[in-house]
C-alpha cells in the first residue's frame, strides 16, 4: 500500500512521467495539498524546459547537400508494419520516453544529433559510453526514492541535487551557468567525512546541463562546486562556489 510517506519521493517519477496511471492519480491528488511536492515538481519541470531549449542545434549548411546525395545512393528498405500497442500502453511510455529523451539530449549525455557517414572508428565507443551516462541519469532522476535540493549560486544560476539512495548515485542540475575563466572547469566533489572526493567536471560550454556524479553517493553529506583547472584536481584548489547538503 502506498503511504503518504511514499508520495513524497515521487516527484522526481511524476516529472519523467514515470508513474503508472493509478500512481499518477493517486499522487496528483497529494500534489494539491503538499507544498513541498509541488515546489521539487515545478523545479524538475522549469530544469526541464531550459535543459530542452539548451539542447538545440544548427546543423551544418553542407548537411542538406549530403542528405540529398545518400537519398539517391541507397536502397529504401521493405516498409515494416508495427503492431499496433494499445491505447492504455501509449499513454504508459509515450510520454516517459520523450521527456527521457529531452533531458538526456539537453544535458548533453545523449546520442549524437546527426550522424554522418565518415564519423572516426571511435564514434561507436563514444556513442554506447553516452548511452550508458544516459541511462544512468533516467534511472536516478526517475527512481521512486529520488529527493533533491537547490541551492542558489552568483548571478542567477541555480544548482539541483537529485539523489537515490537505493542507486547509491546523484546528479547535479545546473542552469544559467556562467562561463568559467579560460583554461578552468566546473569540477564537483562528495564531501566524505569533511575530505572532498573528487566527482567529476562539468562541460565548460554548456549553462544548463545534468551531470550524474561519478562514485558512490549514499557515504556522501554533502555535493561541493570549485572552480579547477582543465581536467580537474585531485583536490580543491579554490574556495566552493556552493557546498549542497545532500537530500536524505
Amino acid at each position: 500500500m502506498t503511504t503518504d510517506t511514499d508520495l513524497h519521493t515521487l516527484t522526481g517519477a511524476y516529472t519523467l512521467h514515470a508513474l503508472s496511471y493509478e500512481e499518477r492519480a493517486l499522487f496528483e491528488r497529494h500534489l494539491s495539498a503538499c507544498g513541498t511536492c509541488a515546489d521539487e515538481v515545478t523545479e524538475f519541470t522549469a530544469t526541464a524546459a531550459k535543459l530542452a531549449a539548451a539542447a538545440a542545434v544548427t546543423p551544418r549548411p553542407a548537411m542538406k547537400h549530403q542528405v540529398l546525395h545518400r537519398v539517391t545512393t541507397v536502397r529504401q528498405a521493405a516498409p515494416y508494419v508495427p503492431r499496433t500497442p494499445s491505447a492504455a500502453t501509449l499513454r504508459r511510455r509515450l510520454p516517459r520516453l520523450m521527456l527521457a529523451a529531452c533531458l538526456a539530449a539537453a544535458a548533453g549525455l545523449g546520442g549524437i544529433a546527426v550522424r554522418e557517414h565518415d564519423r572516426a572508428e571511435n564514434t561507436a565507443a563514444q556513442e554506447q559510453q553516452a548511452r550508458r551516462q544516459t541511462d544512468e541519469l533516467i534511472a536516478v532522476l526517475g527512481a521512486p526514492d529520488a529527493v533533491s535540493r537547490r541551492v542558489p549560486l552568483d548571478d542567477g544560476a541555480g544548482a539541483t541535487v537529485v539523489v537515490s539512495r537505493t542507486r547509491d548515485k546523484a546528479v547535479l542540475v545546473a542552469s544559467d551557468l556562467a562561463t568559467p575563466p579560460t583554461g578552468k572547469v566546473y569540477q564537483l566533489w562528495y564531501d566524505q567525512g569533511g575530505t572532498m572526493r573528487p566527482a567529476g567536471v562539468m562541460d565548460a560550454d554548456r549553462a544548463h546541463q545534468a551531470v550524474v556524479l561519478s562514485g558512490p553517493a549514499r557515504s556522501a553529506s554533502a555535493v561541493g562546486i570549485t572552480v579547477e583547472p582543465v581536467g580537474g584536481s585531485a583536490r580543491p584548489t579554490s574556495a566552493p562556489l556552493a557546498v549542497v547538503t545532500l537530500p536524505v
